[in-house]
């Protein structure tokens, strides 16, 4: 059991258990956060749409999620949901690496592919990128006994069961992955430099293998080699990125690197960095560090170079709102949700704006957006908590609750979400849609609350 111990050992297995943490994304029990943000879901749409019709998956079923967690991974749940995380976005360097990391999640989805995992605080399905340069933990009996040396050695990551990722699952992910940017004409080229990049500390960490195990442990080598034989052979291999993905791609980056480290971000792209990028990182940092002046000279700076891209007029606005200014921000939010295709997230701040003013003369606009948006985006907690004041200042308190109750629904809040929709029901018509809905969310909300409760009994025992 010692010889499993080593620091390698601990440190590839953590990598890999890092997925438990994410085990309910909507972070009700502490972990990572999803980011939403109305950009960066264009760009997953547009950029994973080729690889899910390849994958013979209908688009409209599925998702790409970005979560907030610093490190390099990536996984998918039960469903068809990917979840990427804000470090691997982080550490890509070009579009279509990011493809190459969807292609292979996608591989999992179409596959079927499930793993289960318990953290103590409830049960979640994942799968990991990070098991393409850790195959060894894909052999069943070895995984078992490294799953024992964690909790031995008392990993925090490693609370409850770990099961180990199947060697065969992998590979028909990596095959299938491949298969799907061919489909797509996307080169494989991304796919082969970003896993490189992975295997790259792979072998930094391999410097401090102490024991046997460390050594003869499968890694990844073998795989990459296998997928580098087909990728090249495709005729997409020597096409370049898509210059206008590749554009947005490096506009995201910048953006959720000032959101997720402003200091870096500074570092990252000084003020003499008069792209486009550099300014909408400076911008992000600057409205995080409380700079509002320094945010709207970056915000303006981008206006420049575009005065009617609704992301940049979302940002002027967003920051305007945040720092105090409702009124000022409802005009550029006008013009980026009237300017967009697909605003449901910019309309909600919008809605927010007009709300914000605390002038009712906006509570019928606010309202009406709020309606479009949640009728196009049903899962923002944040629009139906705005939803919510609306209601409670026109005196509707039925449907005040019902909003609420919408909103920890989405939260995962079973408690709060049941007790306000047993409000909704004592204050709203019954028969009506709005009756049948509170009806819903009190049912599936008994209902997990009592699987918390048995899970409770169960720890207790």
């Amino acid at each position: 059991m010692s010889m499993l111990l080593s620091r390698l050992t601990r440190l590839m297995l953590v990598f890999v258990l890092l997925t438990v943490s994410v085990a309910r994304p909507a972070a009700a029990d502490g972990g990572p956060s999803i980011l939403r943000d109305a950009e960066t879901e264009a760009l997953f749409r547009d950029l994973s749409k080729p690889l899910v019709q390849a994958a013979g998956l209908d688009p409209a079923n599925v998702r790409v999620v970005l979560l907030n967690d610093p490190e390099i991974n990536a996984f998918v749940a039960t469903g068809q949901t990917v979840y990427i995380q804000s470090g691997l976005l982080n550490s890509a360097d070009t579009v279509d690496e990011l493809q190459g990391v969807i292609a292979h999640e996608l591989g999992h989805v179409a596959g079927g592919h499930a793993i289960r995992i318990q953290d103590g605080a409830g049960e979640a399905t994942g799968l990991t990128i990070a098991t393409l340069i850790l195959g060894a933990l894909a052999v069943a009996a070895g995984a078992g006994e490294a799953g024992m040396g964690i909790m031995a050695a008392g990993q925090q990551a490693a609370l409850g069961k770990f099961l180990a990722f199947s060697r065969t699952q992998e590979s028909s992910a990596d095959a299938a992955g491949a298969k799907y940017l061919s489909g797509a004409g996307v080169s494989g080229k991304g796919m082969l430099d970003f896993f490189g990049k992975l295997q790259n500390n792979e072998y930094r960490l391999a410097i401090y293998a102490e024991d046997s195990y460390d050594r003869t442990h499968p890694l990844s080598g073998e795989r990459i080699q296998s997928l580098e034989n087909k990728l090249k052979a495709d005729p997409a291999w020597s096409k370049p990125p898509n210059p206008d993905l590749e554009r947005r791609f490096q506009r995201i980056k910048a953006k959720l690197l000032g959101f997720t480290d402003p200091k870096r971000a500074v570092a990252k792209y000084p003020e003499s960095d008069l792209s486009v990028p550099g300014h909408y990182a400076r911008a992000y940092a600057y409205h995080l560090g409380a700079y509002p002046e320094k945010a709207l000279s970056e915000a303006n700076a981008l206006l420049a170079t575009d005065a009617d891209d609704p992301y940049f007029l979302e940002l002027k606005g967003q920051i305007l709102l945040e720092s105090g200014r409702p009124e000022a921000a409802i005009a550029p939010l006008r013009d980026a949700t009237r300017l967009s295709d697909d605003t449901p997230l910019i309309a909600s701040m919008l809605g927010h704006a007009l709300i914000a003013t605390e002038k009712r003369d906006n509570f019928p606009e606010a309202k009406q957006v709020l309606k479009a948006a949640i009728g196009r985006d049903n899962q923002n907690p944040f629009a139906w908590y705005q939803m919510g004041v609306i209601y409670e200042r026109e005196g509707d308190m039925g449907r005040a609750a019902l909003a609420t109750a919408e909103r920890n629904n989405l939260e995962g809040n079973p408690k709060l979400a049941f007790s306000s929709a047993q409000m909704a029901l004592r204050n709203i018509p019954q028969g009506t849609s709005d009756y049948l809905r509170a009806q819903d969310i009190a049912m599936v909300s008994r209902a997990e609350l009592a699987k918390d409760d048995k899970r409770y009994r169960e720890k207790k025992q």
